[in-house]
């Protein structure tokens, strides 16, 4: 069986290489170096009473976490299995058919329209601009595809992921909330994924109501360190919220998750010490590969860095490469709008980032790029 591959499959690396994962680094999917709150811990370690009931099916207490988090209504939050199943509930709970998604960015976005038999169009940042979103370019976009168009059905919705994946570029709240505004102004939607915005929270739509037909979609997953458990959130009016639960299965987050995920939210010092690492490594970790020869890191503000390889080694090469030492790191090369040459990396502890560092300066050195 073959899914599309984003990341972080560290069981088909561990099989490939005949190793245990405990023996790999995986650098593919960006998750908080430091690991999971110490509650969220606890709550996994005393979780066999949670194991003889169904669910929770309306995640009440993690919903009231959130709406303490965020000072506002529970009804604004909707959970999902990871932020991926809520990506994959919008096109038929909002009758989307034309969706456009600001690029180069996260696969899930067009696949969940494909899924759903609709149509796709982008708009690309470009190299040269350091890869910034092109908000006026979508702006313009959305303006020109609420026409219905020859051979097509008009534009009725906006996809930015903000902070980018796998770019790390972000968007200021006021640029995000003109492109919402004037999408909701000709019954457009706009859908912002908030994966990485923990890390810099100054851009999110959630400091301020949401405008109207407007979701952000944030996950437990990076900053909160607990992709395994899948948990996931919608954020928007009360009534878009209802429109979701309408395409979800039931009981789609189980009971330990909802816990763990309550607890690290409500870790408010594990948060702190998180975001005060990854501010220091990052900038520590983007010096030192901008010190490769030929090698160009962009500027991030999420948890994880773009990098240009030198001219003459292709993603791919490389990538295989750091596999066989049991590193493991993102090939960007085929993500529509960057070029051959792009990884991905996440920002790891100190000395897991100097361990890759060592293998990709041998990998440079040693094809004279």
């Amino acid at each position: 069986m073959k899914r599309p591959a984003h990341g972080g499959d560290v069981y088909a690396a561990a099989r490939e290489l005949g190793r245990h994962v405990r023996h790999l680094l995986d650098f593919s999917a960006s998750i908080n170096p430091l690991g999971p709150s110490p509650a969220a811990r606890r709550a996994l370690g005393q979780a066999s009473e949670l194991l003889c009931h169904y669910p929770d099916p309306v995640c009440r207490d993690l919903r009231q976490a959130l709406a303490t988090f965020w000072n506002r209504s529970p009804d604004e939050f909707l959970i999902g299995n990871g932020s991926t199943e809520l990506i994959h509930l919008l096109p038929a709970a909002l009758q989307i058919r034309h969706l456009l998604i600001v690029g180069p960015t996260f696969s899930e976005y067009a696949a969940a329209m494909a899924r759903a038999g609709g149509q796709v169009s982008m708009v690309m940042a470009q190299r040269q601009d350091g890869y910034r979103p092109p908000l006026e370019q979508a702006l313009a976009a959305l303006e020109k595809g609420s026409r219905k168009a020859t051979g097509g059905p008009p534009i009725d919705a906006v996809m930015l992921c903000n902070p980018n994946s796998p770019t790390g570029q972000a968007c200021e709240a006021a640029m995000v909330r003109k492109l919402a505004r004037q999408a909701a102004r000709r019954g457009q939607w706009c859908i912002v994924d908030e994966t990485f915005a923990d890390y810099c929270e100054q851009v999110s739509l959630l400091r301020e109501r949401v405008p109207a037909r407007t979701i952000v979609l944030r996950s437990f997953t990076k900053f909160y360190g607990l992709p395994g458990l899948r948990v996931g959130y919608a954020a928007g009016r009360a009534a878009v919220m209802r429109q979701l639960t309408a395409q979800q299965p039931p009981w789609s987050v189980n009971m330990p998750a909802q816990r763990a995920a309550q607890l690290a939210l409500q870790d408010r010092r594990h948060s702190k010490r998180s975001l005060r690492f990854m501010e220091e490594e990052r900038a520590r970790f983007m010096k030192e590969l901008a010190r490769l020869p030929g090698c160009s890191p962009f500027p991030s503000a999420a948890n994880f860095l773009l990098v240009e390889l030198p001219a003459r080694l292709k993603a791919a090469r490389v990538v295989s490469s750091l596999k066989r030492q049991g590193l493991l790191v993102r090939d960007c090369s085929r993500v529509p709008g960057l070029t051959d040459r792009s990884i991905r990396l996440a920002v790891r502890s100190r000395a897991d980032n100097d361990r890759l560092l060592r293998a990709l300066s041998e990998i440079i050195e040693d094809s004279g790029a």
